[in-house]
């Protein structure tokens, strides 16, 4: 059964007085800057960044990633930068006279107004209470826990797939077990609804399959993110397993070309999302 019915999606409301003292309610902010989530069938189950990538790395009936999977923790906070950026939360500074690389700039935040999502709005924090602001390799690291800076370890986002896991399960997407291995006992969440995972995997593999992801330019932004933070987070294959042996070297093809492009010189394009083509650059130096 799909239990997509009876979501609710927060919005934030701006309220603004008039000149006679009355409030008017402005929701026209949060929908200019949420404008990148809320594509698609609204009639559809909506998933983050996050969510779609932790999807595609879960095993259906087992609902827990590969163990041998030591790239997802960092593709996740990959996830998080970028979805702040499409969502107009996040930017980066600007490159100045002396044209500062994508790695080296830092990561400013461009609006504090929360997005609804506990880990969204948790990273969104911590990068408003660092001064000075930090790079996008930097903010990988901390939210990850992965720095030899002990002050910096107040910055890690904890449990994140649990919690991604948790969110999916509300959204009727995941179901939750308890599952024993010999010496302990976890937490598991088998897939309950294919049809959601079924059209993410069709989702990623048109993307790929596409002559035009390539032009980057035109290409979704959305799109482009998927599949490069599935790769980064060493989840592109089980999307790409399902499909024809044609069609699998074309699609592995085709992104081999994106990891091949100058990120550098495609941040400055005109309406690039700079912050995202500087976490590609992180997840490939």
């Amino acid at each position: 059964m799909i239990r997509t019915e009876g979501l609710v999606q927060r919005r934030n409301v701006i309220k603004e007085s008039n000149s006679d003292g009355s409030v008017k309610e402005n929701h026209d902010v949060d929908d200019k800057n949420d404008k990148n989530y809320d594509d698609g069938d609204s009639k559809e189950t909506r998933l983050t960044l996050m969510e779609e990538v932790l999807l595609l790395g879960l095993k259906d009936k087992e609902g827990y990633t590969s163990f041998w999977n030591d790239c997802i923790s960092s593709g996740l906070r990959g996830c998080i930068l970028i979805e702040l950026g499409l969502r107009g939360r996040v930017e980066l500074e600007r490159a100045g006279m002396r044209r500062k690389g994508l790695l080296s700039r830092k990561v400013i935040v461009k609006s504090d107004t929360p997005t609804g999502d506990v880990l969204l709005d948790e990273a969104l924090k911590h990068m408003k209470d660092t001064d000075p602001p930090e790079s996008v390799q930097s903010w990988i690291e901390y939210l990850s826990g992965e720095t030899w800076n002990p002050m910096k370890l107040k910055y890690q986002l904890k449990n994140v797939r649990e919690r991604l896991a948790k969110n999916l399960v509300e959204k009727g997407v995941l179901t939750t077990e308890k599952q024993n291995f010999l010496l302990f006992d976890m937490t598991t969440h088998p897939l309950t609804d294919n049809v959601v995972k079924c059209r993410l995997v069709k989702k990623v593999q048109e993307a790929a399959l596409r002559r035009s992801i390539t032009d980057v330019a035109h290409a979704d932004k959305r799109s482009l993110a998927l599949l490069m933070l599935a790769h980064s987070a060493d989840v592109l294959e089980n999307a790409f397993a399902p499909l024809s042996d044609e069609d699998y070297e074309l699609a592995t093809r085709r992104v081999r070309s994106l990891l091949d492009l100058d990120f550098e010189a495609e941040a400055m394009r005109p309406d690039a999302c700079e912050i995202m083509w500087a976490v590609f650059a992180a997840f490939t130096k």
